[in-house]
Protein backbone atom coordinates (compact mmCIF):
# COMPACT_ATOMS: atom_id res chain seq x y z
CA UNK A 1 0.00 0.00 0.00
CA UNK A 2 1.18 3.54 -0.73
CA UNK A 3 1.42 5.41 2.54
CA UNK A 4 1.88 9.15 2.95
CA UNK A 5 5.50 8.77 4.00
CA UNK A 6 6.28 6.62 0.95
CA UNK A 7 4.78 9.29 -1.31
CA UNK A 8 7.23 11.88 0.10
CA UNK A 9 4.48 13.87 1.75
CA UNK A 10 5.38 13.17 5.37
CA UNK A 11 5.21 16.02 7.85
CA UNK A 12 8.47 15.01 9.48
CA UNK A 13 11.30 17.50 9.10
CA UNK A 14 13.35 16.69 6.01
CA UNK A 15 17.11 16.67 6.73
CA UNK A 16 17.51 18.33 3.33
CA UNK A 17 15.16 21.15 4.27
CA UNK A 18 15.95 24.69 3.01
CA UNK A 19 18.54 26.61 5.01
CA UNK A 20 17.84 30.11 3.75
CA UNK A 21 14.82 32.20 2.84
CA UNK A 22 15.69 32.08 -0.86
CA UNK A 23 15.96 28.28 -0.75
CA UNK A 24 12.66 28.07 1.11
CA UNK A 25 10.92 30.20 -1.53
CA UNK A 26 12.23 27.95 -4.32
CA UNK A 27 11.23 24.80 -2.43
CA UNK A 28 7.71 26.11 -1.86
CA UNK A 29 7.06 26.99 -5.51
CA UNK A 30 9.18 24.32 -7.22
CA UNK A 31 6.46 21.66 -7.39
CA UNK A 32 3.56 24.04 -8.01
CA UNK A 33 0.33 22.81 -9.52
CA UNK A 34 -1.94 25.01 -11.60
CA UNK A 35 -5.58 25.19 -12.64
CA UNK A 36 -7.43 25.53 -15.91
CA UNK A 37 -11.04 25.53 -17.07
CA UNK A 38 -12.58 23.97 -20.17
CA UNK A 39 -13.56 27.51 -21.19
CA UNK A 40 -10.01 28.84 -20.99
CA UNK A 41 -8.70 25.70 -22.70
CA UNK A 42 -10.60 26.74 -25.82
CA UNK A 43 -8.50 29.94 -25.90
CA UNK A 44 -5.13 28.21 -25.43
CA UNK A 45 -3.81 26.72 -28.70
CA UNK A 46 -1.19 24.59 -26.94
CA UNK A 47 -0.50 24.30 -23.20
CA UNK A 48 3.10 23.41 -24.00
CA UNK A 49 3.65 27.06 -24.88
CA UNK A 50 3.20 27.98 -21.21
CA UNK A 51 3.79 24.85 -19.10
CA UNK A 52 6.69 22.43 -18.80
CA UNK A 53 6.22 18.75 -19.53
CA UNK A 54 4.73 16.75 -16.68
CA UNK A 55 3.07 19.68 -14.90
CA UNK A 56 0.02 18.77 -12.83
CA UNK A 57 -3.02 20.70 -14.09
CA UNK A 58 -6.35 20.70 -12.25
CA UNK A 59 -9.40 20.85 -14.53
CA UNK A 60 -12.42 22.59 -13.03
CA UNK A 61 -16.04 21.53 -13.28
CA UNK A 62 -18.44 24.41 -12.80
CA UNK A 63 -22.06 23.92 -11.68
CA UNK A 64 -24.38 23.39 -14.62
CA UNK A 65 -21.62 22.59 -17.12
CA UNK A 66 -21.18 19.37 -19.07
CA UNK A 67 -18.68 16.98 -17.51
CA UNK A 68 -17.78 15.83 -21.02
CA UNK A 69 -15.91 19.14 -21.36
CA UNK A 70 -13.83 18.35 -18.27
CA UNK A 71 -13.04 14.91 -19.71
CA UNK A 72 -12.10 16.39 -23.10
CA UNK A 73 -9.78 18.94 -21.46
CA UNK A 74 -8.14 16.18 -19.39
CA UNK A 75 -7.62 14.07 -22.54
CA UNK A 76 -6.03 17.04 -24.28
CA UNK A 77 -3.70 17.77 -21.36
CA UNK A 78 -2.51 14.16 -21.33
CA UNK A 79 -1.93 14.29 -25.10
CA UNK A 80 0.18 17.43 -24.69
CA UNK A 81 2.31 15.83 -21.97
CA UNK A 82 0.71 16.91 -18.68
CA UNK A 83 -0.85 15.25 -15.64
CA UNK A 84 -4.57 16.10 -15.58
CA UNK A 85 -6.25 16.35 -12.17
CA UNK A 86 -9.99 16.72 -12.90
CA UNK A 87 -12.36 18.17 -10.32
CA UNK A 88 -14.97 15.72 -9.04
CA UNK A 89 -17.72 17.90 -7.57
CA UNK A 90 -19.80 15.55 -5.42
CA UNK A 91 -23.05 17.50 -5.41
CA UNK A 92 -23.09 17.75 -9.21
CA UNK A 93 -22.87 13.99 -9.78
CA UNK A 94 -26.32 12.70 -10.81
CA UNK A 95 -25.80 9.02 -9.95
CA UNK A 96 -23.39 6.33 -8.82
CA UNK A 97 -23.40 4.88 -12.34
CA UNK A 98 -22.59 8.26 -13.88
CA UNK A 99 -19.62 8.77 -11.58
CA UNK A 100 -18.40 5.28 -12.43
CA UNK A 101 -18.62 6.13 -16.13
CA UNK A 102 -16.85 9.50 -15.74
CA UNK A 103 -13.96 7.99 -13.80
CA UNK A 104 -13.65 5.15 -16.31
CA UNK A 105 -13.36 7.67 -19.15
CA UNK A 106 -10.86 9.82 -17.27
CA UNK A 107 -8.69 6.81 -16.49
CA UNK A 108 -9.06 5.13 -19.87
CA UNK A 109 -8.97 8.09 -22.25
CA UNK A 110 -6.91 10.66 -20.30
CA UNK A 111 -4.74 8.27 -18.29
CA UNK A 112 -5.75 10.27 -15.21
CA UNK A 113 -4.49 9.05 -11.84
CA UNK A 114 -5.06 12.35 -9.98
CA UNK A 115 -8.30 14.01 -8.93
CA UNK A 116 -9.50 16.96 -6.89
CA UNK A 117 -12.52 15.82 -4.85
CA UNK A 118 -14.74 18.52 -3.38
CA UNK A 119 -18.39 19.10 -2.51
CA UNK A 120 -19.04 21.70 -5.20
CA UNK A 121 -21.04 24.92 -5.13
CA UNK A 122 -24.50 23.40 -5.57
CA UNK A 123 -27.15 24.04 -2.91
CA UNK A 124 -28.93 20.68 -3.29
CA UNK A 125 -27.17 17.49 -4.46
CA UNK A 126 -28.23 16.27 -7.90
CA UNK A 127 -27.69 12.68 -6.85
CA UNK A 128 -26.56 10.46 -3.97
CA UNK A 129 -23.35 12.35 -3.14
CA UNK A 130 -23.86 15.21 -0.68
CA UNK A 131 -20.19 15.71 0.23
CA UNK A 132 -16.71 14.85 -0.95
CA UNK A 133 -16.55 12.11 1.70
CA UNK A 134 -19.38 10.29 -0.07
CA UNK A 135 -17.35 10.15 -3.29
CA UNK A 136 -14.24 8.98 -1.45
CA UNK A 137 -16.18 6.36 0.49
CA UNK A 138 -17.75 4.95 -2.69
CA UNK A 139 -14.50 3.16 -3.56
CA UNK A 140 -14.78 4.20 -7.20
CA UNK A 141 -11.60 6.26 -7.23
CA UNK A 142 -9.64 3.24 -5.99
CA UNK A 143 -11.36 0.98 -8.49
CA UNK A 144 -10.30 3.18 -11.39
CA UNK A 145 -6.71 3.61 -10.25
CA UNK A 146 -6.66 7.15 -8.89
CA UNK A 147 -3.59 7.27 -6.66
CA UNK A 148 -3.24 11.00 -5.83
CA UNK A 149 -6.24 12.76 -4.32
CA UNK A 150 -6.58 16.43 -3.42
CA UNK A 151 -9.28 17.53 -1.01
CA UNK A 152 -10.45 21.05 -0.15
CA UNK A 153 -9.06 23.09 2.72
CA UNK A 154 -10.81 26.12 4.20
CA UNK A 155 -8.29 28.32 6.06
CA UNK A 156 -10.73 31.24 6.11
CA UNK A 157 -13.86 29.18 6.63
CA UNK A 158 -16.68 28.58 4.18
CA UNK A 159 -19.87 30.68 4.15
CA UNK A 160 -21.91 27.58 3.30
CA UNK A 161 -20.44 25.20 5.90
CA UNK A 162 -20.29 25.63 9.71
CA UNK A 163 -16.79 25.62 11.20
CA UNK A 164 -17.55 22.51 13.26
CA UNK A 165 -18.60 20.60 10.14
CA UNK A 166 -15.38 21.68 8.39
CA UNK A 167 -13.31 20.42 11.33
CA UNK A 168 -15.15 17.09 11.41
CA UNK A 169 -14.70 16.64 7.66
CA UNK A 170 -10.96 17.26 7.92
CA UNK A 171 -10.66 14.70 10.71
CA UNK A 172 -12.59 12.18 8.59
CA UNK A 173 -10.32 12.79 5.59
CA UNK A 174 -7.21 12.27 7.71
CA UNK A 175 -8.59 8.97 8.94
CA UNK A 176 -9.62 7.91 5.44
CA UNK A 177 -6.19 8.78 4.03
CA UNK A 178 -4.56 6.37 6.46
CA UNK A 179 -6.82 3.58 5.19
CA UNK A 180 -6.47 4.40 1.50
CA UNK A 181 -3.94 3.24 -1.06
CA UNK A 182 -3.87 6.79 -2.47
CA UNK A 183 -1.68 9.71 -1.40
CA UNK A 184 -3.76 12.62 -0.12
CA UNK A 185 -3.13 16.35 0.15
CA UNK A 186 -5.17 19.45 0.98
CA UNK A 187 -5.53 22.26 -1.56
CA UNK A 188 -6.91 25.56 -0.29
CA UNK A 189 -8.88 28.32 -1.96
CA UNK A 190 -6.71 31.25 -3.06
CA UNK A 191 -5.71 33.63 -0.28
CA UNK A 192 -3.88 36.95 -0.08
CA UNK A 193 -2.20 37.13 3.31
CA UNK A 194 -0.06 34.65 5.22
CA UNK A 195 -1.05 35.23 8.85
CA UNK A 196 -4.57 33.71 8.66
CA UNK A 197 -3.05 30.72 6.84
CA UNK A 198 -0.32 30.24 9.42
CA UNK A 199 -2.87 30.38 12.25
CA UNK A 200 -5.04 27.82 10.45
CA UNK A 201 -2.11 25.47 9.83
CA UNK A 202 -1.19 25.55 13.52
CA UNK A 203 -4.78 25.03 14.64
CA UNK A 204 -5.47 22.12 12.31
CA UNK A 205 -2.15 20.49 13.17
CA UNK A 206 -3.01 20.80 16.86
CA UNK A 207 -6.35 19.15 16.08
CA UNK A 208 -4.58 16.23 14.41
CA UNK A 209 -4.18 17.10 10.74
CA UNK A 210 -1.23 15.33 9.13
CA UNK A 211 -2.15 15.80 5.47
CA UNK A 212 0.26 17.95 3.46
CA UNK A 213 -1.15 21.29 2.34
CA UNK A 214 -0.94 23.27 -0.88
CA UNK A 215 -1.79 26.91 -0.40
CA UNK A 216 -3.85 28.50 -3.17
CA UNK A 217 -2.05 31.46 -4.74
CA UNK A 218 -3.82 34.09 -6.83
CA UNK A 219 -2.07 34.39 -10.17
CA UNK A 220 -0.74 37.61 -11.58
CA UNK A 221 -3.65 40.00 -12.16
CA UNK A 222 -4.69 43.57 -11.49
CA UNK A 223 -5.90 44.44 -8.00
CA UNK A 224 -9.32 45.17 -9.48
CA UNK A 225 -9.51 41.66 -10.98
CA UNK A 226 -8.31 40.01 -7.77
CA UNK A 227 -10.83 41.87 -5.61
CA UNK A 228 -13.63 40.88 -7.98
CA UNK A 229 -12.69 37.19 -7.83
CA UNK A 230 -12.25 37.34 -4.05
CA UNK A 231 -15.71 38.76 -3.50
CA UNK A 232 -17.31 36.28 -5.90
CA UNK A 233 -15.65 33.35 -4.12
CA UNK A 234 -16.37 34.53 -0.58
CA UNK A 235 -12.74 34.97 0.44
CA UNK A 236 -12.47 35.78 4.14
CA UNK A 237 -10.19 38.00 6.25
CA UNK A 238 -7.22 38.09 3.88
CA UNK A 239 -9.20 40.11 1.33
CA UNK A 240 -8.58 43.07 3.66
CA UNK A 241 -4.95 42.96 2.53
CA UNK A 242 -6.09 43.75 -1.03
CA UNK A 243 -8.60 46.38 0.00
CA UNK A 244 -5.93 48.31 1.91
CA UNK A 245 -3.77 48.42 -1.21
CA UNK A 246 -6.75 49.46 -3.32
CA UNK A 247 -7.13 52.67 -1.31
CA UNK A 248 -4.50 53.97 -3.68
CA UNK A 249 -6.66 54.22 -6.81
CA UNK A 250 -3.62 54.30 -9.09
CA UNK A 251 -2.77 50.76 -7.95
CA UNK A 252 -6.14 49.27 -8.95
CA UNK A 253 -5.02 48.58 -12.50
CA UNK A 254 -1.45 47.60 -11.65
CA UNK A 255 -0.57 43.91 -11.86
CA UNK A 256 -0.10 42.26 -8.48
CA UNK A 257 2.07 39.17 -7.85
CA UNK A 258 1.88 37.02 -4.69
CA UNK A 259 5.54 37.58 -3.83
CA UNK A 260 4.87 38.86 -0.30
CA UNK A 261 2.57 35.92 0.45
CA UNK A 262 5.11 33.37 -0.81
CA UNK A 263 7.92 35.06 1.12
CA UNK A 264 5.96 35.03 4.37
CA UNK A 265 4.97 31.38 3.93
CA UNK A 266 8.55 30.40 3.10
CA UNK A 267 9.80 32.21 6.22
CA UNK A 268 7.21 30.33 8.27
CA UNK A 269 8.47 27.01 6.87
CA UNK A 270 11.98 27.93 7.96
CA UNK A 271 10.79 28.83 11.45
CA UNK A 272 8.54 25.79 11.84
CA UNK A 273 9.75 22.83 9.74
CA UNK A 274 6.92 20.69 11.12
CA UNK A 275 4.33 22.76 9.26
CA UNK A 276 2.00 20.84 6.98
CA UNK A 277 2.42 23.49 4.24
CA UNK A 278 4.37 21.77 1.49
CA UNK A 279 3.61 23.60 -1.75
CA UNK A 280 1.35 25.96 -3.69
CA UNK A 281 -1.46 25.73 -6.21
CA UNK A 282 -1.84 28.52 -8.78
CA UNK A 283 -5.21 30.00 -9.69
CA UNK A 284 -4.32 31.93 -12.89
CA UNK A 285 -6.94 34.64 -12.37
CA UNK A 286 -5.15 36.99 -14.74
CA UNK A 287 -4.38 34.36 -17.37
CA UNK A 288 -2.31 31.19 -17.54
CA UNK A 289 0.63 32.62 -19.48
CA UNK A 290 1.66 35.29 -16.99
CA UNK A 291 1.10 33.18 -13.87
CA UNK A 292 3.01 30.19 -15.27
CA UNK A 293 5.96 32.36 -16.36
CA UNK A 294 6.16 33.95 -12.89
CA UNK A 295 5.98 30.55 -11.17
CA UNK A 296 8.76 29.03 -13.25
CA UNK A 297 10.96 32.08 -12.70
CA UNK A 298 10.54 31.71 -8.93
CA UNK A 299 11.03 27.94 -9.02
CA UNK A 300 14.25 28.47 -11.00
CA UNK A 301 15.52 30.94 -8.40
CA UNK A 302 15.42 33.83 -10.87
CA UNK A 303 14.36 36.43 -8.31
CA UNK A 304 15.89 39.01 -6.01
CA UNK A 305 14.82 39.42 -2.40
CA UNK A 306 13.91 42.90 -1.27
CA UNK A 307 16.31 44.31 1.29
CA UNK A 308 13.81 43.96 4.09
CA UNK A 309 12.92 40.43 2.91
CA UNK A 310 9.25 41.41 2.70
CA UNK A 311 9.00 40.05 -0.82
CA UNK A 312 10.97 39.68 -4.03
CA UNK A 313 11.00 40.63 -7.69
CA UNK A 314 11.55 38.18 -10.53
CA UNK A 315 14.55 38.83 -12.73
CA UNK A 316 12.86 37.72 -15.94
CA UNK A 317 10.56 40.11 -17.81
CA UNK A 318 6.94 39.00 -17.39
CA UNK A 319 4.57 41.20 -19.34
Amino acid sequence: MVRLAEADVSNRCDPGAPRSLSEAIVALVDNFTIETTPGSAAKIPDYRTHLRSGASVAVTFLPGSDFAETIATAVRLRREGFEPAPHIAARSVPSHAELDSWLAQLAGEAGATRAVVLAGAVASPLGPFAASMDVLDSGLLDRHGFTQISVAGHPEGNPDIPDQAIAEALAWKNDFAQRSDAAFEIVTQFVFEAQPIIAWDKATREAGNSLPIRIGLPGLATLKTLIGHARACGIGPSIQYLLKQARNVTKLMSVSAPDRLVTDLARYRLEDPETCIRGVHLYPLGGLRRSAAWSYAVADGAFTLKRDESGFSVERPID
